[in-house]
């Protein structure tokens, strides 16, 4: 059975590692001001200026039901089935479009990956894998529906004004935070963003001491990939996180820039690790 895999810009992986698993991808839409661009076609420096500049941060528009039936319609040309992985619905109103499109074919399977970023690029690797498998469309539906729960997805975020002006914290609480010098980590749970441990310190100091917690806390991974995923970061948070990685014995360890709905809610010097919990 040829199985095609897609997902949203949202994935957050470079063209070189969406080729190797055959991944493709629609992209959402980010408006800087009056001009829109797609996902992809402005980097986190262009959003780290934009908000610099106009003290506020740029809009994303979900993709409709219509973009992604004419999107499946297209990507399942020479395939027997396609499988679909969103950005959670708990964070974007796009999953539920997705799936309302996907009622028009009858070998479009959509999964919610309840995740974002390389969350979702590690649920879509392990699809591809297990395509290469042959597994069948709906039985590799069910396995990655079942494995999103399992997948550990976390950031560090080293000021709280993007929260602040995005309405997820207070101006005076980041104020607070960022007075201290407070890096509070970012959870993926159930589909949303939580705040979980928060770490004080510089950013290079602080990334040790969460790879090690969450490492800690996630005693037995999936060591075949992982991720360091991130807005921006300075060489030596992302050698930490990259020394964490290889002391624990992960066999691809892939290094990626967050796109734009990471980037316009976290700010700069944001850096998480990823993997999949068995």
């Amino acid at each position: 059975m040829k199985i095609a895999i897609t997902a949203e810009s949202t994935i957050d992986l470079p063209k070189e590692i969406l080729n190797k698993y055959n991944i493709k991808t629609i992209p959402f839409q980010v408006m800087l001001g009056e001009t829109e661009y797609k996902d992809g076609e402005i980097s986190s420096a262009d959003i780290f200026e934009y908000v610099q500049k106009n003290k506020v941060l740029p809009k994303t528009s979900a993709i409709n039901e219509e973009q992604y039936t004419n999107f499946f319609a297209e990507e399942i040309k020479g395939y027997d089935a396609l499988i679909h992985f969103c950005l959670s619905s708990k964070i974007s109103s796009a999953c539920s479009h997705a799936i309302a499109a996907a009622e028009h074919f009858s070998d479009v399977f959509v999964v919610d990956s309840l995740s974002l970023s390389t969350g979702i690029a590690l649920e879509a690797i392990k699809a591809r894998k297990l395509a290469d498998e042959g597994l069948e469309a709906k039985e590799i539906y069910e396995t990655l529906t079942n494995l999103t729960p399992k997948v550990q997805a976390s950031f560090v975020i080293e000021r709280l004004d993007y929260l602040a002006k995005g309405g997820r914290c207070s101006s005076i609480l980041a104020f607070g935070a960022n007075l201290l010098k407070l890096r509070p980590q970012i959870i993926l749970k159930d589909g949303a963003m939580k705040s979980a441990k928060k770490y004080r310190g510089n950013m290079d100091k602080v990334i040790g001491e969460y790879c090690a917690d969450v490492l800690k806390e996630h005693a037995e991974p999936d060591l075949s990939v992982g991720f360091i995923t991130y807005t921006s970061a300075t060489p030596e948070m992302v050698e930490k996180a990259k020394q964490a990685l290889q002391a624990r014995g992960f066999e691809n360890i892939y290094e990626t820039h967050a796109g734009a709905t990471i980037t316009s809610h976290c700010g700069e010097h944001t850096l998480g690790i990823l993997f999949i919990d068995k």
